[in-house]
């Protein structure tokens, strides 16, 4: 079974990852969207929407918005904010969801990469790419590899909420693997998280197959420049033929 299917459904998921930043991600939409200017009727998709904070943000920003996820209990939390403008479905972002309908599509907070076989990260892009209307454009926000990979912690403990997470990190056939360990009432439980090291020139060679042309590459949440050394994210904002 693919990791993420168990682990994004599991409360301890949301546990260990508490701790992300709601209003880092506010400045980063909000500095997205000062930067693109899209039309305020503008349609909207998330990719991989988890429960929907950057969704449910750019709605409350006026625009038009659907997030899409495979998580069944997530999704399920996010339809308690649906409204007129802004809808959620369980669905797989390999899978080709509308066509030649959103202005913008976003992939945020590596939330690609996760599939065992790099053909089916091709997917993900090419189904972005046949959502997006003519000169829309796709935003993918990834860790920068190169920096993560020469700084990798092989193990560490994080303690949230009284459970400690064991956690330990390795690199195998270029994927990134990290195993969480953990004990609560008695019972131990063990997850993993597998995401392919996908590279600037793998993303250069999945939008170019999907008809994408790169506009803009950033190295952070304020859009500075992207340095393969020293960013802490890689973000590419695409646009379609």
């Amino acid at each position: 079974m693919d990791w993420f299917k168990s682990w994004f459904d599991s409360p301890y998921y949301h546990l260990l990852y508490k701790h992300r930043n709601d209003a880092e991600a506010k400045v980063f939409l909000d500095t997205i969207i000062n930067f693109l200017e899209p039309p305020g009727n503008s349609n909207m998709l998330d990719q991989a929407c988890g429960k929907g904070r950057h969704a449910k943000y750019l709605n409350s920003l006026g625009f038009d918005v659907t997030g899409i996820d495979l998580s069944k209990q997530s999704i399920a939390d996010c339809k308690k904010f649906e409204n007129e403008h802004l809808e959620f479905y369980v669905h797989d972002m390999r899978r080709i969801f509308r066509t030649n309908y959103f202005n913008l599509v976003f992939n945020i907070f590596t939330s690609i990469g996760y599939f065992r076989h790099d053909h089916d990260q091709q997917l993900a892009v090419d189904s972005a790419a046949i959502a997006l209307k003519k000169s829309g454009k796709y935003i993918i926000d990834f860790m920068n590899v190169v920096k993560v990979l020469r700084e990798l912690k092989k193990e560490e403990t994080k303690t949230v909420d009284s459970i400690s997470f064991d956690i330990h990190k390795k690199v195998e056939h270029g994927f990134i693997i990290k195993k969480i360990q953990f004990t609560d009432s008695g019972r131990n439980y063990e997850f993993e998280e597998v995401v392919q090291a996908i590279t600037l020139k793998d993303f250069e060679r999945y939008f170019q197959h999907a008809g994408l042309t790169i506009k803009n590459i950033f190295g952070n949440y304020t859009l500075d420049k992207f340095d393969e050394q020293r960013s802490e994210r890689l973000i590419i904002i695409a646009e379609k033929k």
